[in-house]
């Protein structure tokens, strides 16, 4: 009998703010701007998209609706409320410079404004539900390596314990990433941690890159690493941290379902490994989902299940006071 693990402890460290946007918000923060989202949703009331191409052009979409600041605060609000339900005690959010004044690229004052409203957001729902999050911003890869310098800028000069990482998200298929590395190097010499999207619907070659030229310690996704042997070895001699949503990866095509995912080989293989939803509405997931799925697919139970919160929790790029808080409550 399939286990209940909607209250098992969990972190999440991939997430993106838009793409977790429930669809009644971003239905009710339409309205109340008078703004049409004629082919936004399908029949079933979730968002509409065929493609991975097509995914990044809905999400813009949908981001655009939470470019105010209040708006900005409810979602962040309405995104840890639910994670929290599901079980989710520490999330590190991807929040995007360049969504929030993308006409021109990042915008000092609108990323400051953004930051408060949506910390703002963050704290009433740790108030209500103890969830504790922290915000990583990221450039847009398709946007190129001069507005990615622009949003590596804006994103160092915010000074708050809230941001505490810097990445990179988007089409693989886009630039290289060497092209990005003066902008990870300026966020890295504002004390920002560093993680990168690679190995979703680019290669190992573009896993591998992301290590050489963006020097970084985690990796969003990364699954495809498994192709190459030798990067798998590489991913566990070096403590690189994947963090795999194998929900989105379903959803987007990267492998055809549950069963051909290579989670469980990563993990035999020595590589540290962890679970999150990416764009949960979008994927039709929860993190009680991806947990059932794992057990139902790949026999996961409690005790890695545990292992994969403390994995998440030594990769976490919060403070150490803050990870003893957080491991004590798995403790209990």
């Amino acid at each position: 009998m399939a286990s209940d693990w909607r209250d098992f402890p969990k972190l999440e460290l991939h997430l993106h703010l838009e793409g977790a946007a429930p669809p009644a918000l971003t239905r009710q923060i339409a309205a109340q701007k008078g703004a049409s989202t004629d082919g936004l949703f399908d029949g079933a009331g979730g968002y509409a998209w065929d493609d991975f191409t097509d995914f990044l052009k809905v999400y813009d979409q949908v981001a655009a609706f939470y470019q105010a600041p209040e708006a900005s605060g409810r979602l962040a609000e309405a995104v840890l409320s639910e994670a929290a339900a599901n079980g989710v005690i520490y999330m590190e959010i991807f929040l995007s410079p360049d969504h929030v004044s993308p006409a021109g690229g990042a915008d000092q004052s609108a990323w400051e404004e953004h930051l408060a409203a949506v910390t703002e957001g963050a704290e009433r729902a740790e108030a209500a539900t103890g969830i504790v999050a922290r915000f990583i911003p990221l450039c847009v890869r398709g946007l190129g390596p001069e507005r990615a310098l622009r949003a590596a800028q804006v994103a160092a000069r915010a000074k708050t314990e809230r941001v505490v990482g810097w990445g990179m998200a988007g089409d693989e298929r886009e630039y290289k990433p060497v092209d990005f590395a003066p902008a990870f190097q300026l966020a890295a010499d504002a004390g920002l941690r560093l993680t990168a999207h690679a190995g979703e619907f680019g290669g190992p070659e573009s896993v591998r890159a992301a290590l050489d030229d963006l020097r970084v310690e985690r990796i969003g996704h990364g699954v495809r690493a498994i192709e190459d042997p030798s990067l798998v070895e590489r991913l566990a001699d070096e403590g690189v941290t994947l963090e795999v949503n194998p929900g989105s990866n379903v959803a987007l095509g990267v492998y055809p379902d549950w069963a051909a995912h290579p989670l469980p080989r990563l993990r035999g293989a020595g590589v540290k490994t962890t679970i999150s939803t990416d764009d949960p509405p979008f994927f039709h997931t929860t993190m009680t989902r991806e947990y059932d799925m794992a057990e139902k697919t790949f026999g996961f139970g409690k005790e890695v299940f545990r292992e994969i919160a403390e994995t998440a929790l030594d990769a976490a790029f919060c403070d150490a006071e803050t990870k003893a808080a957080l491991k004590a409550r798995l403790d209990r």
